[in-house]
């Protein structure tokens, strides 16, 4: 009986090790690790108003990732997809459900092989984004598009770019309002200027959407010079998102621990390909005048100030194939002031570490157990040796 009851011991120890390992790096380690982040507060002033004059109640919390990359099937290995995507959908479904963002933007490569995927292999990549980015309709969900999803600029088409917008119902180019603030939404793969015909009608829709702005900034100080048949948006300078980051040379003044690795950091960008050229950067700060910028592609943490009075901020990949340390971007925007918080997520090597020493625990149990089951048997066998000499 003893020796069955400690084999159950055994099991049970060995059982507890594994799942509590098994639960703490697969569910629980993303909820200490968000619940540090808060959303950044616009500074009060008297009768509960930020220091823009408008209520603070009225701020839209946007939440901001970027990169997810849902592997395809012609390069995503399985366990590379369960445990990447898993970790995702973990923390994404973590942070709504923690810190209750009104919108959420991603901005851009959703998906590693939209470029090249067939319509099967397509529907299956959809329908897995749907599942892990799924929602409450309290939060809405505002997709960008970038060169993975629909291609390069010398791999787009019609064709990819209508089937990403008709998955997610919008045109690729657009503004979304949310309580008096203009989120401007720009196809940034479209941008490279050779009156390509997706080009073409991408630059003309920003046009349009930059006079709009423009009649709409006028409308505010009682001046419509030139703006019959425009769209009036709320009179405020807009918040641009995009994938393609604007024109830079480098990472090298890019600091912080989701900054590129020190040995990246001076490598030079190439026009079109890792940033938008200059002509294209120019073009939208001048068009836009936004008062702040967010792209991805870089997969790496990076604060810019373009002409001395743009920001823009590089949000990384939310995603461990792309880094250990994959962060989002918490922001607090009222029509005329924004604030900025960024939320680290559990790094993968963490999780690794527990697994190898939950592992290094079960081999010291069973070794111990190796080992007292040794010694009961030479015990056994002493007791044995002994009463046969007796006889």
């Amino acid at each position: 009986m003893p020796r069955f009851s400690v084999k159950w011991v055994v099991a049970v120890v060995l059982i507890g090790v594994v799942g509590g390992a098994f639960f703490f790096c697969e569910y629980l380690i993303y909820f200490p690790t968000i619940l540090k982040c808060a959303w950044p507060k616009i500074s009060h002033a008297r009768g509960g108003e930020g220091t823009d004059g408008h209520s603070v109640d009225s701020a839209v919390r946007a939440m901001v990732l970027s990169d997810t990359h849902l592997l395809g099937a012609v390069g995503g290995h399985w366990f590379d997809k369960l445990r990447r995507e898993w970790q995702m959908e973990r923390a994404f479904q973590t942070a709504l459900w923690l810190l209750r963002p009104e919108i959420v933007f991603i901005l851009g490569d959703i998906f590693d092989e939209g470029k090249w995927s067939s319509q099967k292999h397509w529907e299956d990549d959809v329908r897995r984004f749907h599942r892990m980015f799924r929602h409450s309709a309290d939060t809405e969900l505002v997709v960008l598009v970038g060169n993975h999803d629909i291609g390069f600029h010398y791999e787009m088409d019609w064709f990819k770019l209508q089937r990403f917008e008709k998955v997610f119902n919008a045109s690729s180019t657009r503004i979304v309002t949310k309580k008096g603030v203009n989120f401007l939404l720009v196809n940034s793969v479209a941008l490279h200027g050779d009156g390509c015909p997706i080009c073409q009608s991408v630059e003309k829709e920003l046009i349009k959407l930059s006079r709009d702005l423009n009649c709409s900034l006028q409308s505010g100080s009682g001046v419509m010079d030139g703006c019959e048949g425009s769209q009036l948006y709320p009179p405020t300078p807009p918040i641009m998102l995009q994938h393609y980051p604007l024109y830079r040379v480098s990472d090298a003044g890019c600091t912080g621990q989701d900054a590129a690795p020190p040995e990246e950091r001076h490598l030079l960008f190439r026009e079109k390909y890792d940033v938008l050229s200059k002509e294209a950067s120019q073009r939208l700060l001048q068009w836009f005048k936004p008062r702040l910028i967010l792209s991805g592609h870089t997969h790496s943490g990076c604060e810019v100030l373009h002409d001395n009075k743009y920001p823009e901020i590089s949000v990384p990949s939310f995603s461990w194939r792309n880094r250990n340390n994959p962060s989002f971007i918490l922001a607090t925007v009222s029509p005329s002031s924004y604030t900025l918080s960024k939320c680290f997520l559990p790094e993968e090597s963490t999780v690794i570490s527990v697994y190898c020493s939950a592992g290094a625990c079960l081999l010291l149990l069973f070794l111990a157990h190796c080992m007292w089951m040794k010694g009961l048997l030479q015990c056994l066998s002493l007791c044995l040796l002994g009463k046969h000499k007796s006889l």
